[in-house]
């Protein structure tokens, strides 16, 4: 399916990025389906798994901060990774009341699958791309988040 964009003759900057942006959240969202479904796994519980790949133990709170969802949706997620044997609660050494979350051994192999799947695609999707294509094209993405993100969270606290 094409999906028809509007040309820079007829549209203003901000609707030619924003258009751009929309294109940018549906292939994403196409490969994290993909991969997801390669993987026979709900493609949300992917962000977890990711998030605490990197961070390593966490509270839920800090889950559902990072990933920019509400607690509940974060909960459930976690809930999913737990029941299937990928993600343990554990107890806070220094606070017994807090519960930590982090990944099991399976829940580590996952995490390397999915960051070698992702690696894969991503090579094959820009092969044709040069080492300065790819750093130009992350700042921008980069700094455009940090935009988006930074216009949120200062509503949020106000």
């Amino acid at each position: 399916m094409t999906v028809q964009t509007l040309s820079p003759s007829s549209a203003s900057p901000v609707d030619t990025l924003f258009a751009s942006l929309e294109e940018l959240s549906r292939a994403q969202r196409e490969a994290g389906v993909r991969l997801a479904r390669e993987l026979d796994w709900p493609r949300a519980g992917l962000g977890v798994i990711r998030m605490l790949a990197t961070c390593g133990q966490v509270q839920l709170t800090d889950i559902a901060t990072k990933l920019r969802v509400d607690a509940s949706v974060a909960s459930r997620q976690v809930s999913q990774l737990v029941d299937a044997g990928y993600v343990r609660r554990t107890v806070d050494a220094d606070d017994r009341r807090v519960r930590l979350l982090e990944l099991t051994e399976s829940g580590h192999e996952l995490s390397e699958h999915v960051s070698a799947r992702f690696a894969e695609l991503l090579s094959t999707v820009f092969h044709d791309w040069s080492e300065q294509d790819l750093a130009e094209a992350t700042h921008h993405i980069r700094r455009v988040a940090a935009a988006i993100t930074t216009i949120h969270d200062e509503e949020g606290t106000h």
